[in-house]
């Protein structure tokens, strides 16, 4: 480990060497680019100088001992050698997280798809509810929602919303959100005062890009159609709906949204390759996940991952057995404690499929 991080510290000054260099600086690409891998190296060589500067307190206490005779002085340096120790020990394991490799798509925006599934129109009503929530989360991050396509229910439900969240790490915070999302609760319309327990489906796709996936649009099959629902005056008067067939896969995306028939297109066409891409994903994890423990959960979109308790005011996620009993703010977009924890478990994970590994 060592050696890696001794590595990372020569190819850390160089790089800080190169974004002074003004060429480099009139370069644009390349100087971002430097500025990125600088914020990628900056955490683990702030961490590395800190466990160099305890590693030489230590040695300095050791010194001060063999010198010192005062009973007092020594005493002294014995508390500060021990807290050193500690803080060393400490700080391996924070450097042992921050050498995990990262995932490559953590930075990278998504697109989220948000499906009612058993319970009508009561899961249709949460699937609304779990828009709201995200949306809270992300205004809270300052990130920025585009609408992609909407279905909804007679009653201010959502049957299906599909929508893209873009800014600072938004995979890395949200990937762990996909699966089956469970609700329990007594439903508005519900007359005898019984709980019932409805569903709602989340997958959470990284944005892709065109190099990222080969869409040959031979496979593409476009139809459009008349848009119907609200969306002002022009949007029912003009074919500018989008359907989007992939003939290979019978993938389907619908998209009215717009006025416009070729930025409908343009949204659809984005989702579907955010969806071919998520494939590629899952069978790469598929594959992963046979060879080694499962990290937090298998991101398997039947998986059921947590529960909303309206009658107990809880909100548990089962992968990692969290419990908060504060519902009211988990569904205003107080989400960080969970993800936190899930990136927590996560790390721990890896860790020890590295050390396994190693």
């Amino acid at each position: 480990m060592f050696d890696r991080l001794d590595d990372i510290l020569i190819r850390y000054q160089q790089v800080m060497e190169e974004l002074n260099d003004p060429e480099v600086v009139n370069d644009q690409p390349r100087f971002r680019k430097l500025m990125k891998e600088q914020n990628d190296l900056a955490p683990i060589v702030e961490k590395y100088t800190e466990y160099k500067q305890e590693k030489q307190n230590v040695e300095d206490s050791l010194e001060l001992l063999e010198m010192e005779s005062d009973e007092e002085m020594r005493e002294l340096a014995k508390e500060e050698m021990a807290e050193s120790k500690k803080r060393i020990g400490e700080i391996e394991q924070e450097l042992k997280i921050l050498l995990i490799p990262k995932d490559p798509m953590d930075e990278k925006n998504v697109i989220v798809e948000i499906r009612a599934g058993a319970g009508g129109d009561e899961a249709a009503l949460f699937a609304a509810e779990l828009f709201r929530m995200y949306s809270k989360y992300a205004e809270k991050q300052r990130w920025k929602i585009d609408m992609m396509s909407v279905n909804e229910s007679g009653i201010g439900g959502f049957k299906e919303v599909v929508f893209m969240i873009s800014g600072n790490g938004v995979y890395s915070r949200l990937k762990f959100e996909s699966g089956v999302h469970r609700v329990q609760r007594v439903p508005e319309t519900e007359s005898g005062g019984r709980i019932h327990t409805s569903t709602v489906t989340v997958a959470i796709m990284p944005e892709a890009e065109e190099v990222d996936v080969q869409l040959d649009m031979n496979d593409v099959r476009i139809d459009v159609f008349r848009a119907s629902g609200n969306g002002g005056q022009c949007v029912n008067t003009t074919d500018s709906a989008v359907r989007i067939t992939h003939i290979p896969t019978g993938i389907v995306i619908s998209c009215q949204d717009e006025k416009s028939q070729l930025k409908n297109k343009d949204k659809g066409l984005k989702v579907l390759r955010s969806r071919l891409y998520d494939l590629e994903l899952e069978k790469k994890k598929k594959e992963e996940a046979a060879n080694r423990k499962n990290q937090v959960g298998t991101g398997d979109r039947s998986e059921k991952i947590r529960t909303y308790n309206f009658p107990q005011g809880r909100c548990t996620d089962h992968r990692i057995k969290l419990t908060l009993h504060r519902l009211d703010d988990v569904l205003n977009g107080d989400l960080d404690e969970i993800i936190d924890s899930l990136t927590a478990a996560d790390q721990a994970a890896k860790l020890s499929n590295m050390e396994e590994e190693g």
